[in-house]
Formats: structure tokens, sequence, C-alpha cells
């Protein structure tokens, strides 16, 4: 009997153990359901590349009243990115840490042109863009591209700073975007692996990676190449694989990436030149207060300043260092190639109008 009370009173508590355990299970939603929250893809996660004044201050709370995100193509390695930061660092000096500009290089945030939509659609506040991106949403942009319109980066600088830039760029903010200085990428000149380019007819034949630029597509058909464009990050594999045979870039840009380790030859041809405009989107710029505006107008202007002045100043040791590297440099006579380019002049007037052409040319003389 008393065997019996035990073993019942034993199950008893096995029956009021197992009721809580389902109980509690029960509060839980079962695997088989379906979850009503949406996975979460935002790219606002992406982290930013940290400047020198963010990594002083990783342990402080940050404080700004306005966080812009400037993307840009450059990888760290380039003076691009270097002016950047010190952008970025004097932006938040000079407001007393109310503006914060959190960069992102490398195409972090996508393309050139990716990027340039999403600062029309002010779903990216600002970049340091290709000027011939900017240029399909402002065609004149290309008249400072024309083949051998500049014969010195001391011309480009006055031109850009000038009435002309500002005339060039004073219909973008219809477009949704706003030039706030033309900052460098430099003067172009041609590598390849094949042989030196001493006249136009070396040209022929040869697979040249262009930007996504109708400017230069031009200018290389004129010369008798075979261009296609290309996007930057992709070019070093490309050349590696032979899939191009060269290529065409300033020489800060060609040393910056390397290209002396997959391209025998340099020829300095100054055959075209190219800014890379700091745009800020239109949506973005008309919210911000006027104070902050001109801060970053002023800075913008600054750096791209300092920007030109860095990149003359490095091209002649970065050239030497080229050649100590193994690339043979040769300087050819620029007049059969500037003959051989002069219908692009013609082909264009119908985009820029034969009046702009021929004022920025008496403007560089």
């Amino acid at each position: 009997m008393k065997k019996g009370l035990v073993v019942i009173s034993i199950l008893m508590v096995f029956v009021m153990l197992f009721t809580v355990g389902c109980t509690k299970l029960g509060n839980q939603p079962a695997d088989n359901k379906t979850n009503t929250e949406p996975a979460k893809t935002d790219s606002s996660n992406t982290e930013p590349a940290k400047t020198d004044s963010a990594k002083e201050d990783d342990s402080k709370e940050k404080k700004a009243e306005i966080v812009l995100k400037l993307g840009y193509g450059a990888p760290t390695t380039n003076p691009r990115h270097l002016m950047a930061e010190k952008y970025a660092k004097w932006v938040n000096e000079q407001t007393n840490g109310k503006v914060q500009i959190d960069l992102y290089p490398a195409e972090m945030l996508g393309t050139d042109r990716q990027m340039a939509e999403a600062i029309t659609m002010g779903t990216l506040d600002m970049s340091i863009n290709a000027h011939g991106v900017i240029a399909t949403y402002e065609p004149k942009l290309a008249a400072i591209e024309l083949p051998f319109l500049f014969d010195s980066p001391e011309k480009v600088g006055k031109l850009l700073d000038g009435p002309i830039g500002e005339e060039l760029a004073k219909d973008l903010p219809k477009k949704g975007m706003r030039i706030l200085a033309y900052w460098e990428n430099g003067l172009r000149h041609i590598t390849n692996s094949k042989r030196p380019i001493e006249k136009p007819e070396d040209l022929k034949g040869l697979k040249i990676r262009t930007p996504e630029n109708k400017m230069t597509l031009a200018i290389f058909k004129s010369l008798g190449a075979s261009p296609a464009p290309l996007a930057f990050p992709e070019l070093y594999l490309a050349l590696s694989q032979g899939v191009f045979d060269g290529q065409e870039n300033p020489v800060t840009n060609i040393h910056a990436a390397k290209f002396y380790e997959v391209q025998k030859y340099i020829s300095i041809t100054n055959h075209k030149y190219e800014s890379c405009p700091l745009v800020i989107s239109e949506k973005v710029w008309g919210k911000l207060p006027q104070d902050v505006q001109k801060v970053l107008k002023e800075g913008a202007v600054k750096f791209a300043q300092e920007h030109r002045k860095l990149i003359q100043e490095n091209e002649t040791k970065l050239l030497a260092d080229l050649e100590a590297k193994g690339m043979k440099v040769s300087r050819p006579d620029l007049k059969p190639f500037q003959e051989a380019t002069k219908g692009v002049y013609t082909e264009w007037e119908s985009v820029l109008g034969k009046d702009l052409i021929e004022k920025i040319r008496e403007a560089v003389k």
C-alpha cells in the first residue's frame, strides 16, 4: 500500500513538471512560423574608412549634428584619399564639430556612375567623381577634355577656378547635383605592354582601356587604337591577363595602381586632362545651413588647389620611380598626335558649341 502511494506521488510530480515545461515552450514562436521582420540590407551599415582624427577620437562620443557620406572610387593609397581625409578634418574643425564627413573610398558605395545617380536622388550626400560621368549630366563639362588643350597643369587650375569653371557647372543643380570644386585627376599619358608610342601609327590595333568617357573614346579612335571602357578597379587584372594591351591615366594613378608590374612602356603624351569634381547632392545642399554651405565650398576649393599642387610636385618623382621599376619612358613629338585628333574638335562642335570651344582655347593660350 505504501509502495503504491509512493509510485503515485512520483507520477504526479512528473505530470506537473511536464505541464510547466509545455507552458514555457508554448510561449516561444514555433520554428516553422513566418518571421514578419524583413532582412536588413541597408547599405548604411557599410563602415566608413576612418580619418586620422576619427581614429584619435574613437573613444569619444560623436556629437556631430550633421553627418555626410563622401564616396569615391580611388583606393586609400591614392592621394585623392589623403586629400579627402584632410578635407573632412578641416570641415569638422571649422564647424566646431558640427559637421562630420565619413569617407567611403575604393567604390565602397558603388561605381562612379552609381554614386552619381545616388547623388541626384539624394541617397548619397557627396562624391569625388569621374569627370566623364559628371559630363553625362552636363555635356558642356567635356569641353575641358578636348585633346591636347592644355600644355601645363598651371593653366588648368586657372581656368577651372575662374569664371569658365563656374559657367560650365552652373546648370548642374537642375540635374540634382552641384560641383563644389574641381579636384585633380590630371593630364593623361599612355602605357602599354607592346611597344613605345612615338607616333600615332604606333597605336594602331592596340587594345586600350579607357574610362567610361565619350571624349576619351573619340580621341583614341582618331589615333587608330581600339579603345573600350572598363571600371578602374578591374583594370590591373585585365592588363595582367592581356585583355587590354594598354591604358591611359595620369602618372599618379599609374604609380598608385602598380601598373608598372603589368605594363612595360609609358609615353608622356598629355593627350587630355580630366578633373575629379567634388559634387554634392542638391537635395542635401538645400537642407544645409548657409554657414555649413560656406565651409563646405571654401574647403572644397582649398583642397582642390592643394590636390593639384601635390600631384604636380610628385609627378617628376613618381615618373622617375616608374623608370627605376623597369618602365621605358618616351616623350614623343606631339604635333602629329595633335594633327590626328583635329577632327575631334569638329565632331564635338555640335555638342559643345563652337563659341564655347573657341572661348576655352583662347583662355588657355
